[in-house]
């Protein structure tokens, strides 16, 4: 909707060469503006891969077209953290991953969206009890290094933190001498006990994570707290965490921040929203086609659906983009092409099992769609990463997922790319 304020802020913007940017009759036509757009969506939580339409806007072209920012700012941004998130928890290998990024995230409602996709893909808890409290994530963390640094001793610190949190006492060692704090982690933990309540575990935030965390479960488990829990942060990512494990690290929980929230190593999703088809006023619809110079930037025509195919043993065998005006009939062959090399084919033989994702979401500017809960999210994507075939999972030199155009619609994009160019009809 366009209200008083922000038609007023419209009127008010002026034209490079004089007078108002907007017609007095556009801004009348705005403050009448009900949404009468259709939006078919692949659920969240559903495993996505590059050139597949995550959403399909139809309707009248202003309408769509004032959506273009706002759909890309949500869908890449949770996109791209849900992604990241996914990645660390498949490093982490079962072990709790816990989102820490409140303080490097890019400001409070980048904070907060990210917890909520952090959450979806795969993160067991956030520390950042705004998002938790809103989308009911589980909330988790430990005190501050200033916390110790307020009390005279490293010890003193514990204890009146144990005072103050008997049922949830995790110690962060490091403060002054990582091996010297978990020491005084269990003469603490000691105490509570004669108490009748149990240590939970220590943090560990800096040096040779690998090496302190095994010197620390010794010290534990000598101490009598074989099921005191060992946590580590300190610039996690999915990276690190994969290379501590093979080392041999006694962590069994993870505290990952910057690099989860800001997806460090790869900072921006490339989502683009284009205009792939057109229908006049009772006319048919009339395919459209960007070109580029590059060819991954030029676009596909038609109104788009994504088919998924399972191997036998259910795990996912590749995804075929379809023309709903030309789709293929359910249980058909199909083959698939990749986009930027047409020698690269995928077959998939007639009965395979195969599932349409595009889903009915908004019908005529109501939205019909059912959202599940961000908890049946989060389960659906950990299914999902689940299913796929595990050599799409590997960090270095993954195998490629097949994914592409169904052959008849590869070959239209084809001929109308040529016809664009000079090249036949």
């Amino acid at each position: 909707r366009f209200g008083p304020d922000e038609l007023a802020a419209l009127r008010g913007l002026g034209a490079p060469g004089g007078g108002s940017l907007f017609p007095e009759g556009f801004l009348d036509w705005l403050s009448n503006l009900s949404l009468s757009l259709d939006v078919d969506a692949i659920p969240e939580g559903t495993v996505v891969f590059p050139n597949e339409p995550l959403l399909r806007v139809s309707g009248p072209l202003v309408e769509a077209q004032i959506l273009e920012s706002l759909l890309l700012n949500i869908v890449n941004f949770q996109t791209l953290v849900a992604t990241k998130s996914a990645r660390i928890r498949i490093a982490a290998k079962g072990d709790p991953v816990l989102e820490f990024g409140l303080r490097r995230a890019q400001g409070v409602d980048g904070a907060l969206a990210a917890s909520r996709a952090a959450y979806v893909g795969g993160a067991a808890a956030t520390s950042n009890v705004l998002a938790g409290t809103r989308y009911g994530i589980p909330v988790r963390g430990t005190h501050a290094h200033s916390w110790v640094m307020s009390w005279d001793t490293e010890r003193e610190a514990f204890e009146a933190f144990a005072d103050a949190h008997p049922k949830n006492a995790i110690f962060l060692v490091d403060t002054y001498d990582t091996l010297d704090g978990v020491r005084n982690a269990v003469a603490v933990g000691q105490e509570m006990r004669s108490k009748g309540h149990e240590l939970a575990g220590l943090r560990l935030d800096s040096g040779d994570l690998a090496a302190l965390s095994i010197e620390a479960r010794r010290i534990l488990d000598e101490g009598g707290f074989p099921n005191a829990s060992i946590s580590a942060s300190n610039d996690l990512d999915e990276h690190v965490i994969k290379s501590l494990k093979e080392q041999g690290a006694r962590i069994d929980t993870w505290g990952v921040g910057t690099k989860l929230v800001t997806a460090y190593d790869e900072p921006a999703l490339g989502g683009v929203y284009k205009l792939a088809a057109l229908k006049r006023k009772g006319g048919a619809w009339v395919d459209k086609v960007k070109l580029s110079e590059q060819a991954a930037k030029t676009s596909t025509p038609g109104r788009h659906q994504v088919r998924r195919f399972r191997s036998e043993n259910g795990t996912f065998a590749g995804d075929a983009i379809f023309d709903l005006g030309r789709a293929p009939a359910a249980g058909a062959r199909v083959v698939v092409v990749d986009p930027l090399d047409g020698t690269r084919r995928t077959a998939f033989a007639a009965g395979t099992p195969a599932e349409d994702l595009l889903v009915p979401a908004v019908r005529q500017g109501k939205v019909v769609y059912q959202t599940p809960t961000l908890r049946e999210s989060r389960d659906r994507a950990l299914a999902q990463v689940k299913a796929l075939p595990e050599g799409t999972k590997r960090f270095l030199n993954p195998h490629l997922y097949p994914v592409g155009l169904e052959e008849s619609l590869y070959e239209r994009r084809t001929r109308l790319i040529l016809a664009a160019r000079g090249f036949g009809g």
